[in-house]
């Protein structure tokens, strides 16, 4: 009897390698990530976290393995089916990736007008509603990202993620920037917008404070250039209460924030 659709996970991986020229970023990676599902992602820079994200969405071609969204492997998927997925996601970008000839209102406005048919007067309600949605007033709407804080211009790029109300949200590095108490603004929207929607939320990020907030898994990556070829490159796999009882100790000096050997590697030149 076959699994009904779903069952399935909604985003599975399976075995992927990535390489670039001589430099391989990720190697066997195996990850299958639930619908509902809050899923950190975090490790040093130079793991592949943003690598692993590019490659779910098809920006990345894998050298060997596969991505399947929705029980579909996105390699095998033409430019406008592959096109007709990716709506399906929204991103929330490093920088908010905010188009600067472009007011507020524009931007968050960008992706109805380009994959819906909404009239204009729909989009302007769905444009206030998301704005509203992360804490944000209409009086920003003809604002140019220039006039806005770095807080403002994450939580426009959060309300422009979420305008085709998508079934998967990306975030790379939400909270990079930012004071704490912003930082924990993002975190909670991140919260209130799982909570409130039946979304699954991949979150790549290094701060640790979002992870353990936000995320109900946490998988933790490891650079290839200092793992033997036979470890795997995800050291942890689980909850992110129980990541302070891991055995492997690189697994709580990230959590910890602590050198550990990396201060003598890379005085003795062994890293970057």
């Amino acid at each position: 009897m076959s699994t009904p659709a779903r069952d399935l996970p909604l985003i599975d991986i399976e075995g992927l390698c990535v390489r670039f020229g001589s430099h391989q970023v990720l190697r066997d990676i195996d990850l299958r990530v639930p619908r509902g599902q809050t899923l950190a992602v975090i490790g040093e820079s130079g793991c592949g976290k943003t690598v692993l994200m590019k490659s779910i969405i098809g920006l990345v071609s894998p050298e060997r393995g596969m991505v399947r969204f929705d029980g579909q492997d996105i390699s095998q998927l033409g430019d406008k089916e592959l096109t007709r997925q990716r709506v399906r996601f929204g991103f929330v970008f490093q920088g908010a990736a905010l188009f600067d000839s472009m007011t507020v209102a524009q931007n968050v406005a960008f992706p109805l007008r380009q994959h819906s048919p909404k009239t204009a007067a729909e989009v302007q309600e769905i444009v206030l509603a998301r704005l509203a949605e992360v804490g944000l007033p209409p009086t920003i709407l003809q604002k140019k990202p220039a006039e806005l804080s770095g807080g403002m211009r994450k939580r426009v790029g959060l309300a422009r993620a979420l305008s085709l109300e998508p079934e998967v949200i990306l975030y790379d590095e939400p909270t990079t920037g930012l004071d704490p108490i912003m930082s924990d603004v993002i975190n909670e929207l991140i919260i209130r917008t799982r909570d409130h929607r039946p979304v699954t939320s991949i979150v790549v990020t290094h701060d640790m404070r979002t992870a353990t907030k936000v995320a109900d898994r946490v998988v933790m990556l490891y650079p290839l250039s200092r793992l033997t070829p036979h470890e795997p490159q995800i050291l942890y796999d689980g909850p992110p209460e129980r990541m302070e009882s891991s055995s492997d100790a690189r697994v709580t000096q990230f959590l910890k924030g602590e050198a550990g050997v990396r201060l003598e590697e890379i005085q003795a030149g062994e890293v970057d």
